[in-house]
């Protein structure tokens, strides 16, 4: 039997059994989908297998709701899915094992035969049906599926208490004081469930991928592609537009070198540079969203230029159409600064390099773990995202890429499990994305990315970005009212993620972070890696606080306190 599990070990997770978007019903015991035989290619339809079984067993007091994953970018979009799945459940008769406790209840769906249609069902395409879908458990023998609308309500503070339990980081003590982990946007905490999902894998599963004809060659090479397929399906894109790398980092670096081999070997022109042509970054970038561009222009010998930002840290989008011109052939911009907490103006920015034809290339970093990020509507060329910032490991990467432009580039390393012809003259290389991941690979991580997004499926991006744009909102609000403390970025009341930076006058900012500390307190503290920026806004540093689903209202006033006593404690107050 394959799984392709949503909300595994359901009643273990505080988080699961308090989350859900319907009527109190249970918890999922098991979600999975069977064969009636193996199969060599992957596939499996009407065609060559006579039985594909889906089996749902809910036990009560139950969750609330389920969402149903089935996997494939057409049949995703394919109502008849949604219909056979209400139907069978529909017409399927609860069955009771004498050994359950009262009040239990499982579902048997089988399709097979003539009724199943010629729908293509596999590991690889059958991804999660477009959309949630809530599944209630009814003291009759049908059930209903409907579907599951998004809201935007904040999570409440017994939702967050229940998350923070699936965190063990949160259960020490830093100092004599509760760990306030306020350092999110550097790195966040793993849940559990994601710590187990990475050492189920190495007990179990362990193998090489794409490289064996055994069965746990077979199981590692199954975990990893649907991992990739959990990461398209939640920004919007398709399967083989999603690249593994080892973080986000090398995904831009992975653009940048692609471009310039494109350029230094006459490759194709929408991926190729010349002395003359314009990249355009802003003011605002982390350094790994500069410096590779620094390097491309200095080797093909094209012309790097910024769209600058006010004092305030600010874009000046009036300079816009000034700076990219119609020399610009590429245009990379953070989605939300890393400093200042502030939100760019993607459609804006895209719509004026459509008009110019450049490429487009998004740092997502402090966006995609954060709210929902969907690229289709986005409309950019490139993203780059990294793991450790969404809950799962660290050395897992995504880049983003539009296909045609994939297949465009040049790989950036090069060796095995990238080609498909080699001769003692040549290599021919696959196409993207395993033109670009070459040797072995991040199995384990990107198996625990995959579970990660699965947590943060169950919570809702919608309500994560209304949570933390709660707290955003009180560390403006509070920091705003403590004299002598500058807050970088978006002033109180305009629109920002859950992330502020201050200046606290007359004081390093390494030395407010070790007052913080002191009290338990974990918060950045430097230039994080955007010192054009600071430098622009007259400070060599600062000290930043960035939340996530786990942070409580309680954390950021501690914060907000501590910032005002430290001005106390250095002497520095007038």
């Amino acid at each position: 039997m394959r799984r392709f599990g949503l909300l595994r070990d359901t009643a273990s997770s505080p988080m699961l059994a308090a989350i859900g978007g319907g009527r109190a019903t249970g918890s999922v015991e098991s979600w999975s989908l069977s064969r009636s035989r193996p199969y060599r290619d992957g596939s499996l339809s009407a065609a060559n297998a006579s039985v594909v079984e889906c089996h749902i067993s809910i036990t009560g007091p139950i969750l609330g709701w389920i969402r149903l994953r089935c996997r494939d970018s057409p049949l995703a979009r394919d109502p008849r899915l949604l219909t056979f799945l209400r139907s069978a459940l529909d017409e399927t008769d609860d069955k009771r094992d004498g050994a359950e406790a009262e009040g239990d209840r499982s579902w048997n769906v089988q399709c097979g035969g003539e009724d199943s249609g010629r729908h293509h069902l596999d590991g690889r395409s059958l991804r999660r049906y477009s959309g949630a879908h809530r599944l209630e458990a009814t003291t009759e023998s049908r059930t209903t599926i409907t579907p599951a609308t998004p809201t935007n309500q904040a999570l409440t503070p017994a939702e967050v208490s229940a998350i923070r339990a699936d965190f063990p980081s949160l259960e020490q003590e830093v100092n004599g004081h509760p760990l306030a982990y306020l350092d999110s946007g550097a790195t966040s905490l793993k849940p559990r469930q994601v710590l187990d999902a990475e050492r189920e894998f190495y007990e179990r599963h362990n193998s090489a991928v794409h490289r064996g004809a055994h069965t746990l060659a077979a199981l590692a090479t199954e975990r990893f592609e649907d991992a990739r397929a959990t990461v398209a399906r939640f920004i919007g894109a398709a399967e083989d537009e999603v690249v593994w790398t080892s973080n986000a980092t090398e995904a831009i670096n992975l653009v940048a070198y692609g471009i310039s081999a494109a350029s230094a070997r006459g490759g194709a022109d929408e991926v190729s540079l010349r002395a003359g042509d314009e990249i355009v970054v802003t003011e605002q970038e982390h350094h790994a969203n500069l410096i590779p561009w620094q390097e491309l222009a200095a080797r093909t010998g094209a012309t790097l230029r910024f769209i600058p930002v006010d004092d305030a840290g600010e874009l000046m989008l009036d300079r816009l159409d000034e700076v990219i011109t119609e020399r610009a052939r590429l245009v990379a911009f953070t989605h939300v600064s890393n400093v200042l907490g502030s939100i760019s103006p993607v459609e804006r920015i895209v719509a004026r390099a459509r008009q110019v034809g450049a490429i487009t290339v998004l740092d997502a970093c402090q966006s995609v773990p954060h709210m929902v990020v969907d690229v289709a509507s986005l409309d950019v060329d490139f993203m780059a995202f990294s793991g450790h910032k969404m809950l799962a490991p660290t050395g897992i990467g995504v880049l983003y890429g539009r296909r045609e432009l994939l297949n465009a580039l040049p790989p950036f390393l090069t060796g095995g499990s990238m080609i498909t012809t080699v001769t003692m003259e040549r290599a021919e290389y696959l196409p993207a994305p395993q033109r670009f991941e070459a040797g072995t690979q991040r199995v384990s991580q990107a198996v625990a990315l995959a579970a990660a997004i699965d947590y943060l499926d169950a919570v809702g991006m919608h309500r994560i970005a209304a949570h933390e744009a709660t707290l955003g909102a009180r560390l403006a609000d509070g920091l705003a009212g403590i004299e002598g403390v500058r807050m970088l970025g978006p002033a109180a009341g305009a629109e920002r993620v859950g992330l502020a930076s201050v200046d606290v006058a007359g004081i390093h900012s390494h030395d407010v972070g070790q007052f913080l500390d002191d009290r338990g307190i974990a918060a950045r503290v430097g230039h994080h890696c955007a010192q054009p920026l600071h430098r622009r806004l007259g400070v060599t540093s600062s000290t930043r606080a960035s939340t996530y689903i786990y942070t409580t209202e309680e954390e950021v006033d501690r914060f907000i306190e501590a910032v005002a006593d430290s001005r106390d404690f250095f002497g520095v107050r007038p």
